[in-house]
């Protein structure tokens, strides 16, 4: 084998180390300054906690939080459904008329600019309002609606190509055996794509809780989301608060990680004992 160069290794060393910085660096800062006692988040005045104290009894932040919550929930859900649908007519119905179109349409929502589809969104709703009655406003239905528009997109891609990965002869196997086909689809094709398919979720959600621009569109006055909160709460100044929140989210995000992680390799090393006592039989 060929080894590489000490100067290359420290070089490629260098080189990970300032992309980590550059990445992560401001997020330990913004970790740091969550625990300022200062009003000023640039003005450094000892350590507190007074700001998560603060945080955690501002109405309009918790409501802003429970709201995105809950939508995200619900939107991800609703996008699973449809977007496991169209990936199954765009893999397994065969060729059809429109096929192309439905694709298009599909996907569109992948590289259309979000401030496009919130605007058509809006529209939607106002002519909807005018010509049957609802929505009579905007609120979280609108936001609903809207995220599951373009979440379908994600999960439909994700799962097609998972459908796509699938070998059909298993389908066709049990087929021959004479299982029917819902039979089929929930005991071996859903258990296969159950990755894909919590990925998609899981896409679906995050999109869904980080979403600002279309939100912005389609929400009312009584439905605020928590990224919109936040950045009517920047634009006047960044608050300590803000940096609390932020923190909070990041180790949640990075708990979650961390677990998923561990159960990857959990299951990875299980995998490979059984491997390694097929092989040992």
């Amino acid at each position: 084998m060929n080894q590489i160069p000490a100067s290359r290794s420290w070089l490629r060393r260098l080189i990970l180390l300032l992309g980590f910085g550059f990445l992560y660096l401001p997020m330990l800062l913004l970790i740091i300054y969550s625990f300022n006692s200062s009003r000023l988040v640039t003005v450094w005045a000892g350590w507190s906690t007074r700001w998560y104290g603060e945080l955690f009894e501002d109405p309009m932040i918790i409501q802003a939080v429970l709201l995105s919550l809950t939508i995200a929930f619900f939107a991800a859900t609703t996008a699973v459904v449809l977007g496991t649908l169209a990936g199954f007519v765009l893999t397994r119905m065969g060729r059809f008329r429109g096929e192309h179109g439905f694709a298009f349409m599909i996907t569109a929502p992948l590289v259309m600019p979000e401030v496009i589809t919130g605007l058509s969104l809006l529209l939607l709703f106002v002519a909807m309002g005018d010509w049957l009655g609802w929505p009579t406003q905007r609120g979280s239905t609108t936001i609903w609606i809207a995220h599951v528009t373009f979440c379908s997109a994600y999960v439909a891609v994700v799962v097609s190509s998972r459908l796509r990965e699938l070998d059909s002869a298993v389908e066709e196997a049990a087929m021959d055996l004479g299982a029917r086909p819902l039979k089929i689809f929930l005991v071996i094709t859903l258990p296969i794509i159950a990755p894909a398919i919590v990925a998609g979720w899981l896409l679906a959600f995050t999109l869904s809780l980080d979403d600002l621009v279309i939100a912005s569109f389609v929400s009312g006055p009584n439905a605020s989301t928590l990224p919109m909160v936040v950045f009517s709460s920047v634009r006047l100044g960044v608050s300590p608060k803000i940096n609390a929140l932020a923190t909070i989210i990041i180790l949640i995000v990075s708990l979650v990680t961390l677990i998923g992680w561990w159960l990857m390799v959990r299951a990875e090393k299980r995998r490979r004992q059984e491997a390694a006592l097929a092989r040992s039989d």
